[in-house]
C-alpha cells in the first residue's frame, strides 16, 4: 500500500535524523578532559597557583578537580604520612620511589582517570616528573627506572601540560622549612598538632641543586609538555602568566 510504504520512509528518515543528531552528540558527551599537573621544588608557590587556576577554569564553566601527590586519596594520604614525615628519614630511596607509585597508581585509578572520562580538568600538584627529579636525580637513582615504572604502573598517563614553577632554589627551600616549622607548630581545633612534612625539606644544599637541574632536564626534553615559568614575582603576576600559558597551549 502506497500510505504504509509512506509510513516506512517517514520512519525511516526519523530514525536516520536521530542517528545524525546522536552523532553530533556523543563525541561532547565522550570528549576527554585535560591534566594539568604542577611541578617545582617546595615553596615556589604549587599550591596556591593551582588553586588560583582553579577559581580561573570554574569562573570560565569548566568542572575541576583539584588533587595532590603523594595523596589524593585515603590510602595515598596514609603513604604520604609515611613518606613525608621527618621520623622516616631512613627509608631507602628503592623503598621511597616505591611508595610515590604505590601511591600514584592508587591516585590514577581512583581519582584521575574517572574524572579525565568524565571530561573534567584535573589540576594536580606533582606527578611523575616529581618522581624523576627528587628520587632520580636527587637520589641518583636515575630517570630510566622511573620512567620504565611509569610505564608499568601508570599506563603511561602523561599530564597534557606541566607548569614548572621556577625560584631560586635556596630561597624556595627556606621558604618551604619556614611553612613547615609553622604548620608543625599550630594546632587544630582538636588539638593536634598539623603532620610532620618536613623530611625532604632537611635534604642539602647539594640534593636540591641536584632535583633542580633534573626539572630542567626534564623541561628541555619535552617542551611541548612542560612550560617554565617564573615564580619570582608577586602571585598575582605568576597567575597572569600560567593562564597565558594555558590559553595558548590548551585553547581553554
Amino acid at each position: 500500500m502506497p500510505g504504509g510504504k509512506s509510513r516506512s520512509r517517514s520512519k525511516a528518515a526519523d530514525e536516520a535524523s536521530a542517528l545524525h543528531d546522536q552523532a553530533g552528540i556523543i563525541p561532547k558527551m565522550g570528549r576527554r578532559g585535560k591534566f594539568i599537573t604542577f611541578e617545582g621544588l617546595d615553596g615556589t608557590g604549587k599550591s596556591t597557583q593551582m588553586h588560583k587556576l582553579a577559581t580561573v577554569l570554574r569562573t570560565a564553566g569548566h568542572k575541576v578537580v583539584e588533587t595532590r601527590e603523594p595523596g589524593g586519596t585515603a590510602t595515598g594520604e596514609k603513604i604520604r604520612r609515611v613518606l613525608l614525615d621527618s621520623s622516616t628519614e631512613g627509608l631507602a630511596p628503592l623503598a621511597e620511589m616505591a611508595l610515590m607509585f604505590a601511591s600514584r597508581a592508587q591516585h590514577i585509578a581512583e581519582v584521575i582517570e574517572p574524572a579525565l572520562e568524565h571530561g573534567q580538568i584535573v589540576l594536580c600538584d606533582r606527578f611523575t616528573d616529581s618522581t624523576e627529579a627528587y628520587q632520580g636525580w636527587g637520589r641518583k637513582l636515575g630517570s630510566a627506572v622511573v620512567l620504565e615504572l611509569h610505564r608499568l604502573l601508570c599506563g603511561e598517563l602523561q599530564p597534557d601540560l606541566t607548569i614548572l614553577l621556577e625560584s631560586d632554589p635556596a630561597r624556595s627551600v627556606g621558604r618551604a622549612r619556614r611553612r613547615n616549622r609553622r604548620a608543625g607548630g599550630s594546632v587544630h581545633k582538636s588539638a593536634e598538632k598539623r603532620p610532620d612534612e618536613n623530611r625532604f625539606e632537611q635534604q642539602t644544599r647539594a640534593f636540591f641543586a641536584r632535583v633542580h637541574e633534573g626539572y630542567r632536564a626534564i623541561a628541555a626534553r619535552e617542551p611541548q609538555r612542560v612550560v617554565a615559568v617564573d615564580a619570582r614575582g608577586t602571585p598575582g603576576q605568576t597567575q597572569q602568566k600560567i593562564v597565558g600559558v594555558m590559553h595558548k597551549k590548551l585553547k581553554l
